[in-house]
């Protein structure tokens, strides 16, 4: 029996590390479906989300929102220590290894001294007497130098791929609106007399969305992160690029196609991919359709100016810009859904003030 249990230490100790290696150190996707982080990170975002959600003012619930992945990164490594910690202690208790103190044994009493390994305290009032015991507590508390070590490592990381996400949603803010919108951003394009800018600026969204991708599949907790404004996100920016290539595309924007093919296909399999790693299924045709009606439509034609040069059927491009919008509208409807982020308009009111004209003093009309 006795066995056993220390067996089972020895095995939430190695899935534990096996965790936080595929966490932290292994640069790509890991696609088994049944991981620590994942149930950890199921189980309390669900919560988390629910109880912000019921808060009735939109900056108290991004407020929540926002606390949740920073705060989640603390809790994820509690709790791998505290796992490390029950792991080694189990061993020491089934083991019945003898120590040196002033007090009777128990499990407690392990379980004081597995945590004075890991932290490498080194109080000396709770210390092993056999060489098997001296051993496990030189393994433990070399395991909880390197898990700090790696912590140390990781955080940089992470916030350096957040604030390199963080430039390009800024950006986003002059050229198309807060909450940023499709129309707005080939409206102000259109108005600049430069198709070439755009054609340029969709390029630079393009390496954006394969950063985006390639660290947010490693560091899946970064999607959590939150802008700095309550009307921004990754996965409006996102989506408005998409919906400005899909415009492009079938011919509203009037301009040329080849780089917003490009970049929609680069910023598609981007979501795509983040979708399939919080297992978020895409959503049913009807549920998309919603964001742009027919009356809209033609309303967004009005906003970009696209009779100019315009000759294609307009029925014909809003049959193909609804072909579009189906490749990749279900995915982000249901990430928007998941991580409680809105997804932009098509059109912005005439009422809304672009963030930079704001501030707490005042605005700019």
């Amino acid at each position: 029996m006795y066995r056993v249990v220390a067996f089972l230490g020895v095995l939430l100790i190695l899935a534990i590390l096996w965790d936080a290696f595929e966490t932290i150190i292994l640069p790509r996707r890991v696609t088994r479906r049944l991981r620590l982080t994942s149930i950890f990170y199921r189980s309390i975002w669900w919560p988390w989300s629910g109880f912000a959600q019921r808060r009735a003012q939109q900056k108290q619930r991004e407020k929540y929102l926002g606390l949740f992945g920073p705060l989640s990164l603390i809790l994820l490594l509690g709790f791998w220590a505290a796992g490390v910690i029950f792991g080694y202690a189990i061993i020491s208790w089934s083991l019945s290894e003898k120590l040196t103190t002033s007090e009777s044994v128990n499990f407690w009493t392990y379980l004081y001294l597995s945590g004075t390994n890991f932290f490498t305290l080194g109080y000396g009032d709770v210390t092993p007497v056999e060489p098997l015991g001296r051993a496990l507590a030189v393994v433990e508390a070399g395991t909880g130098f390197a898990m700090l070590a790696i912590v140390i490592g990781y955080l940089p990381v992470l916030y350096q791929a957040f604030s390199r996400r963080e430039v390009n949603i800024s950006l986003l803010d002059q050229r198309a609106g807060s909450p940023s919108s499709p129309a707005e951003l080939l409206r102000r394009h259109k108005a600049s007399g430069s198709a070439d800018d755009l054609n340029e600026f969709l390029s630079g969204w393009e390496r954006w969305a394969a950063e985006l991708m390639e660290s947010h599949l490693s560091y899946p907790v970064l999607c959590f992160f939150r802008s700095q404004h309550d009307n921004q996100s990754w996965l409006a920016a996102m989506t408005t690029i998409l919906d400005t290539c899909a415009l492009v595309i079938v011919g509203v924007g009037g301009s040329s196609a080849w780089q917003a093919r490009l970049t929609f296909a680069m910023a598609r399999h981007a979501i795509v991919d983040i979708a399939q790693v919080f297992r978020t299924a895409p959503r049913k045709r009807h549920a998309s359709k919603a964001r742009l009606s027919h009356e809209d439509f033609q309303r967004m034609l009005t906003v970009i100016r696209s009779d100019s040069g315009w000759t294609e059927d307009l029925a014909d491009a809003e049959h193909r810009l609804t072909e579009m919008r189906e490749m990749y509208e279900p995915y982000v409807a249901a990430l928007s859904e998941y991580l409680v982020m809105p997804l932009p308009p098509w059109i912005v009111s005439e009422k809304v003030i672009d963030n930079w004209k704001t501030s707490a003093w005042g605005r700019i009309q």
